[in-house]
């Protein structure tokens, strides 16, 4: 009997579906499996890491299939596999590998809308997990290693097709994927812990350290891993384990990395403004996200450069002037170290000097306002924490 490389349940899912667990919460069990049967169709030509493209398709493992009596699982699947014991479910089709996708499809289906996570946080935390970003943050080998499983689960046999009959009559191939509850419930618990140690471990730090944009991305990361724990609290209650104690939902860490943010101040230092234009432009933009703006010993300072020069265009009767203006967000706790650097050039025209150097203010002031608040907000949302 072969063993399935099966991807997990709750990345399954999320693959198929890109919203968040609010969203889909009155999904029906039809548009589930459809879910889950999108994200099948998927795996081919994925292939994890330390794994060869051999034993990552199932269908090449060459399982046998029963050609003799009808099992007794094909017209029931809790007459053979005990429902107290396991998590199974029927798929057929017309040929070998379909059936075992459709299996594997109905099986996920049973857990229904309730393990699936954003799949941009869910990226996040794989991603941060198989770069080593968050070596450091477990507290012994055991812990990094099952927190590394969980990054690679689309390797892990959660599941297997136990059992593959091909109806010769009718030319219909049945499949029945089996899930071990006792089995998938310790991995799941394992898990749910070794990701709570490494939440507390990034929720440990002075309050100088918390107030800070690395304070604010480890709480960001927090959430990221918390929001994951929720799917696999919820697959553990949906086979009726009680999961570990002490789960914390994300969305609590992120209101704490909000606080953090409203406490960090950002000191905006423009040079060759007009009118303070460039100044609240910026201003505007930080403040949108929650940051304070000003502060002259600010650990955090955003120098902004600006440089207006004429621009002659010949055969042309109006006046030009270009401004080039650059923009990076410094840490200078670290020696002035660019954070995130910005900038850009514009020209504008007019029939005097004056009137052209401050239409340039004016499109660079509505170029800040289209464009910084988001570049801002993207870097934060990529920030991962360092040990």
């Amino acid at each position: 009997m072969f063993k399935l490389q099966f991807v997990c349940f709750s990345l399954l899912l999320i693959i198929a579906c890109a919203s968040s667990p609010s969203g889909n919460s009155g999904a029906s069990p039809e548009e589930a499996q459809a879910a889950a049967q999108s994200a099948l169709d998927r795996m081919d030509g994925r292939q994890p890491a330390g794994q060869t493209a051999a034993n990552q398709n199932p269908a090449q493992q060459g399982a046998a299939v029963n050609t003799g009596n009808r099992p007794a699982w094909v017209d029931s699947v809790d007459s053979v596999y005990n429902r107290s014991q396991f998590v199974a479910a029927l798929g057929h089709a017309s040929n070998r590998e379909m059936a075992e996708r459709s299996a594997l499809a109905n099986l996920v289906a049973f857990f229904g809308q309730t393990i699936i996570a954003d799949q941009t946080i869910t990226n996040t935390y794989h991603e941060a997990i198989r770069s080593g970003v968050t070596t450091g943050w477990t507290d012994n080998i055991a812990m990094e290693n099952t927190i590394r499983t969980s990054a690679s689960m689309d390797s892990l046999v959660g599941a297997e097709v136990r059992d593959v009959w091909h109806d010769t009559r009718a030319n219909v191939f049945y499949a029945v994927a089996v899930m071990d509850r006792a089995r998938t419930a310790q991995i799941y618990r394992d898990m749910i812990i070794a990701n709570q140690e490494m939440i507390r471990n990034l929720t440990t730090m002075s309050q100088a350290e918390k107030n800070s944009l690395e304070g604010y991305s480890r709480y960001q990361f927090a959430a990221a891993v918390a929001d994951i724990n929720t799917t696999y609290v919820n697959l553990l209650n949906v086979i009726g384990v009680a999961p570990p104690s002490g789960h914390v939902m994300g969305n609590d860490y992120r209101l704490e990395a909000q606080n953090i943010i409203r406490a960090i101040p950002i000191n905006i230092v423009v040079r060759n403004d007009r009118a303070g234009r460039i100044q609240s432009a910026f201003a505007r933009s930080v403040s949108e996200l929650g940051f304070r703006s000003g502060g002259a010993n600010s650990r955090y300072v955003l120098n902004v450069d600006v440089t207006v020069s004429p621009v002659n265009l010949p055969n042309n009767p109006n006046v030009f002037s270009r401004m080039e203006l650059t923009a990076n967000l410094t840490d200078s706790s670290a020696g002035g170290v660019v954070l995130l650097p910005y900038g850009f050039n514009n020209r504008e025209g007019h029939s005097t000097q004056g009137e052209a150097d401050n239409r340039t203010y004016i499109a660079a002031e509505r170029q800040i306002n289209a464009e910084y608040r988001n570049l801002l907000s993207n870097h934060l949302s990529q920030l991962l924490p360092r040990r």
